[in-house]
């Protein structure tokens, strides 16, 4: 009996440890599968959604192999106690089977406006496991309609009269308006009694806005709300201001500057356009929810008082002037004597606005002077180091009425002295101090792109009247996240990537735009020719629905998508060249299309589809003989002139070759969108503009397109215009004319991407390394041989821009080449994954990373005289195809296994799930 209770107790030892060990084992696997980074329409916890029906999306992490998703859970409610006990009011979408985790609709209950709405999710995956839910998410819903702004009403300080709104300019239109005009501001007092649950105030301020609350600026935005096409939408930017509130007296303070909105004919000041769509003015609503259950409003009204601001200019073409002399103490905090500022009027506005659903732009990075001189007038020249879109942080010390002025550039004079000839001249920032002390400064509503500073009025010495601190330059850009990294063994491949990033960044800020100076527009054809170098680096979906969104603003009524986006000035040097070209336009249907190939965005195809179908319709009755061969052509390109409209490939080339690829995506829109006849028309078109090219421009002799140029031949072969019998022998006219020029390359702002995509897709990286790997002849190494620190507006690195965006197709290659992250065709946002390393010249080593929409992929190879090593990182509910080169190794280790691999041309392949992965070749 003792030993039958002993061995009793030994068995009930053991399954005690056992069901530990199981439950151990349970758990690790629960905690092994996890989600996180859960956005609504691209963002993390907005605020202002305004769609009825938004999207969401999670990413997943686990530590095995071969993860997949196989059903998901969604709960949604309108409070976060709701869901901890994981119910939901709102939308409880049940255990829903589907590999989907991105783009996922919502399908509950009508959303309210201003209502915020909590979520979290909950996955299985095919390994029988479930995760934990995921952290509480949450989206706030903005205002729908003018109903929603209740009696918010837009206030200024003054009116533009309608005979001066100018909203079209002409680069040659005289101005009616001779004066600058006054920058207000505003303040409202107003009162919280009770204990708050929420606050959130919308507002907009055009053309730019800057809010406080007791005296504290709310949030650390810059230039809000974006820019936009004024005359067809506004819009409104929503600020959680909960925790600032104090319970009692509050205050609002506005600052109001100019932007877009309003340039002002200041003579000695710079001014690329003429464009007024009015005087700056604001419109905002506040909404506390108390705990009790309450709600409070505060509106904008003529009740609100307003009075210049010591802001005496500002343009976002000539800069910003300052004098600390008319700031008003406590004005934007409670008990202030307001008795001598006046009330607001009421002004006409926009009965419904549109939420700022991109990333704000911020200030992102600062520059300290790395070297200064002075100069022989006197003046001191800072060298910051780095030319970026920003604006300075002044820190002086004088007396009352000492004006400072600082000049900003990109180029220095033989001197010493800044260069503002090819940027816009004269922009200046300038501060009038009050003399209290150390007085520090930074614009608001005014940028440029500079890396130099120019000043006069103070110096750097201890003994000086008027003493300079301090200058440093802040580098103002959209503070959409960075999502992508590469490095090589190539140092000039290294700083190439560096150059074309200060250039991209310099140029996001709510629109993608050419130069952070001189202009500042839309040029569209950059947005879709260099949309995938942007999209491998930064997390920018935002940025491109709001250049779509422009671009429907922007069409003309038959049908014209003019070359700038939002439309602020109509060019009328050369009629329409600088209107109504189709490599520029035809962003319009490209950039939808490339959103659903990298985000799986259908809704914007949608949405879009309408503009597609009227541009489409344009170009139709612009075509002669299905030929396009107005515009500018390939802008830019490399011949004998200096640069400008095409040189080496004649008119009608690109554009057509363009109209061609438009048809083409098209077609594949109206089937993803379920318009078959629409697809049929569209393929029919396609055959018909192909036939057309091919007749015209196809040389049977020389068994190339037109005259034979780098960007003819590249845009024939990508767009698939060439015939299959006649594609080798296009492909290998290509190669020469790179190789006759000692790999020197001739294509332009249009040509070149295609250069570089057609070389890829053959297999001939090899090309792209020769040609990109040298300084002698203009290109990115010639630019960073002539000290360029941001891509240039020509190859040459010429008296043009110093800091452009148009040029810098060299990334996309850098990411989907040298590191080999690409996507299958057969699917869209990275769900099948290709791995294809380009090992080309004397590299070594290569590694990228970007954080798809399903989670991080990630490559880093080495090459020794022995041995070819490849790490690979494969996102969960992902799968991928590892492209490897045969000549780097007969035998293939995959994390220490030798393993067969099939074949592929010249490459081994093989086939792998989600994981971290070891591949050894030798």
């Amino acid at each position: 009996m003792k030993n039958l209770q002993l061995n009793y107790k030994k068995l009930k030892f053991f399954f005690l440890c056992l069901l530990q060990i199981l439950c151990l084992s349970f758990l690790g696997n629960a905690q092994n599968l996890s989600l996180y980074d859960l956005r609504c329409e691209y963002l993390k916890n907005p605020i202002g959604i305004d769609i009825r029906k938004p999207r969401l999306s999670w990413k997943i992490q686990s530590g095995g192999y071969n993860v997949k998703q196989t059903s998901y859970q969604i709960l949604v409610a309108d409070s976060p106690e709701l869901l901890q006990p994981n119910k939901a009011n709102i939308w409880d979408s049940g255990k829903i089977t589907s590999d989907q985790s991105i783009q996922v609709e919502f399908d509950g209950k009508t959303l309210e406006a201003t209502q915020v709405y909590y979520w979290k999710v909950k996955i299985w995956d095919n390994q029988g496991r479930s995760s934990a839910w995921s952290e509480v998410a949450t989206w706030q819903m903005g205002l729908f309609s003018a109903g929603d702004w209740r009696n918010a009403q837009w206030i200024a300080y003054e009116r533009l009269a309608d005979s001066l709104v100018n909203i079209l300019p002409t680069d040659g239109q005289k101005d009616k308006v001779f004066k600058n005009n006054i920058l207000p501001m505003f303040r409202k007092d107003f009162s919280v009694k009770k204990k708050v649950k929420r606050a959130t105030v919308f507002i907009s301020g055009l053309g730019h806005f800057e809010l406080s609350l007791n005296g504290k600026k709310v949030g650390d935005n810059f230039l809000d709300a974006g820019w936009t096409k004024y005359d067809k939408q506004a819009l409104y930017v929503g600020f959680d201001i909960t925790k600032s509130l104090e319970e009692g007296k509050n205050t609002f303070g506005v600052m109001l500057g100019n932007g877009f909105y309003y340039i002002p004919p200041v003579k000695g000041r710079y001014r690329k356009l003429k464009g007024m769509f009015g005087l700056p003015k604001m419109i905002c609503r506040l909404k506390v929810e108390f705990q009790d259950g309450s709600e409070q409003n505060l509106y904008s009204d003529n009740s609100w008082k307003t009075a210049p601001s010591p802001i005496t200019f500002s343009s976002i073409y000539g800069g910003e002037d300052y004098n600390a002399n008319l700031e008003q103490k406590g004005w934007d905090m409670p008990n202030f004597d307001e008795s001598l500022w006046r009330n607001a009027i009421v002004v006409e506005g926009h009965t419904r606005l549109s939420p700022q659903l991109t990333e704000p732009v911020k200030i992102m990075e600062s520059f300290q002077p790395i070297q200064q001189k002075q100069v022989v007038s006197g003046d001191w020249v800072f060298d910051l180091g780095q030319n970026a879109s920003g604006i300075i942080e002044l820190k002086v010390k004088g007396n009352k009425g000492d004006t400072v002025w600082v000049r900003p550039s990109e180029l220095l004079n033989a001197d010493g002295t800044v260069n503002q000839k090819a940027s816009g001249s004269p922009y200046i920032f300038s501060y009038v101090l009050k003399g209290e002390g150390i007085e520090t400064w930074q614009p608001r509503f005014s940028y440029y792109g500079f890396r130099y500073l120019q000043v006069k009025g103070a110096k750097p010495e201890t003994n000086a009247k008027t003493q300079l601190i301090n200058i440093k330059g802040l580098h103002i850009r959209n503070s959409a996240s960075t999502i992508g990294q590469f490095a090589s063994s190539d140092t000039l491949f290294n700083q190439t990537h560096q150059l074309i990033d200060w250039a991209i960044k310099s140029n996001m800020t709510s629109v993608f735009t050419d130069c952070p100076h001189r202009e500042k527009l839309g040029w569209l054809e950059q947005v879709h020719l260099m949309g995938s170098s942007v999209r491998y680096r930064y997390d920018v979906a935002p940025m491109f629905k709001k250049a779509v969104k422009d671009m429907q603003l922007s069409q003309l009524p038959n049908g014209l998508i003019p070359e700038i986006a939002p439309e602020y000035v109509k060019f009328e040097w050369g009629g329409d060249m600088f209107r109504d070209s189709p490599e520029w336009g035809s962003s319009s249907i490209i950039v939808p299309y490339y959103m659903y190939l990298w985000y799986g965005d259908t809704r914007v195809l949608d949405e879009a589809y309408p503009m597609i179908q009227r541009y489409l319709k344009y170009l139709a009755s612009k075509a002669q003989n299905h030929i396009l061969s107005q515009g500018l052509g390939d802008w830019y390109d490399l011949g004998p002139n200096p640069p400008g409209v095409s040189q080496l490939t004649p008119m009608g080339v690109t554009g057509t070759a363009i109209y061609y690829y438009d048809l083409q995506i098209a077609e594949k829109i109206a089937k993803i969108l379920g318009h078959g006849d629409d697809a049929q028309e569209y393929a029919d078109m396609a055959e018909e503009v192909k036939k057309a090219f091919n007749q015209t421009f196809y040389q049977s002799e020389t068994q190339q397109y037109a005259s034979g140029s780098q960007t003819a031949n590249a845009m024939a072969l990508f767009m698939n215009l060439v015939e299959p019998e006649n594609r080798k022998a296009v492909l290998q006219h290509l190669i020469d004319d790179i190789q006759d020029r000692n790999y020197a390359l001739t294509a332009g702002d249009i040509g070149y991407r295609y250069v570089l995509r057609v070389l890829e897709s053959e297999g001939r990286s090899d090309i792209i390394f020769a040609m990109n790997n040298r300084s002698d002849v203009p290109g990115y190494g010639y630019q960073l041989k002539k000290g360029a620190t941001a891509l240039t507006e020509s190859w040459q690195a010429g008296g043009n821009s110093h800091n452009h965006f148009m040029l810098g197709h060299l990334m996309e290659w850098l990411y989907s080449g040298l590191a080999g992250i690409r996507q299958s065709e057969r699917d869209v946002a990275f769900k099948e994954i290709i791995i294809a390393p380009e090992v080309v010249g004397n590299l070594t080593q290569a590694e990228g990373n970007y954080e798809s929409p399903y989670g991080k992929i990630s490559t880093l190879w080495k090459k020794t005289s022995k041995r070819f090593t490849l790490n690979v990182s494969v996102p969960v509910n992902t799968n991928a195809k590892i492209l490897i080169d045969q000549n780097l190794g007969k035998t293939i280790k995959q994390n220490g296994k030798i393993i067969p691999a099939e074949k592929q041309g010249n490459k081994y392949l093989i086939s792998v799930g989600s994981g971290n992965y070891l591949f050894e070749l030798y």
